[in-house]
């Protein structure tokens, strides 16, 4: 009996967007107004790609870049949360599908020494180049209409899923972790033994319930959390410890 944990990583492990608090090492903490409004919906790795060169144009370096993102702070009971999966990883398979990117997720997790109760994560792959710039790819190509260009976060969990069966692992029940609007895409991939958890206030949240409203409501079931003390306690229920 083995459970799937799956989290997005802004705003849900993290409090803060890791792609927005890199502007920290910027000039004055800020982007100039043309770089800025040059973001065009959907594609967001694009415009972060213009950001990170314009942080190696103003002389900001791995060393320091590293630096500003290990200061990020995780939301409220993370921490506690993330250990409590570590300790019972007999009973949680546990993956990040986010749209940051390899080496901030690399870095924050390592430097709380979280990175072991990840299996996988998925995210957009980043390399510093020959010359000291932050570079980043997109995750992948799909044709989901609802999703932005680099990355459909259901695509990723059917095919993860598709490979677990494969090894022989089927899940008593998928737990879905997250905040932004492109985590409805896979919520609404999920079956009714499989619950939600939205983070109240944010966009996902607002999203389920009007779905509800408009009488189309998601499959699974929905527990709205504000601190990952909430999750863990489902967990722990989970597991009946």
């Amino acid at each position: 009996m083995k459970f799937l944990l799956v989290f997005d990583f802004d705003h849900t492990i993290v409090d803060e967007n890791s792609d927005t608090w890199i502007v920290k090492c910027a000039p004055k903490n800020k982007l100039p107004n043309g770089l800025r409004n040059s973001y065009r919906p959907g594609h967001w790795t694009e415009y972060m790609g213009r950001v990170f060169v314009y942080l190696g144009d103003n002389g900001v370096k791995e060393d320091e870049m590293k630096r500003t993102m290990t200061t990020i702070p995780f939301t409220a009971g993370m921490v506690d949360l993330l250990c409590f999966i570590g300790r019972n990883k007999e009973f949680f398979d546990c993956i990040i599908v986010s749209d940051s990117n390899t080496v901030f997720i690399d870095w924050i997790l390592k430097a709380a020494d979280l990175h072991t109760v990840f299996d996988e994560v998925f995210t957009n792959p980043a390399a510093f180049s020959s010359t000291g710039y932050l570079t980043v790819q997109n995750f992948h190509a799909h044709h989901c209409a609802k999703c932005p260009k680099n990355l459909c976060k259901r695509k990723v969990l059917k095919e993860f899923l598709g490979k677990q069966l494969e090894r022989g692992v089927s899940y008593t029940q998928i737990v879905y972790i997250g905040d932004g609007g492109n985590d409805l895409c896979p919520v609404m991939f999920l079956k009714k033994d499989d619950i939600a958890m939205p983070r109240q206030g944010y966009t996902l949240e607002k999203k389920i319930s009007h779905l509800a409203q408009d009488l189309c409501p998601v499959e699974c079931s929905v527990l709205v959390w504000s601190s990952a003390t909430e999750i863990m306690s489902y967990l722990k229920v989970l597991i009946k410890e």
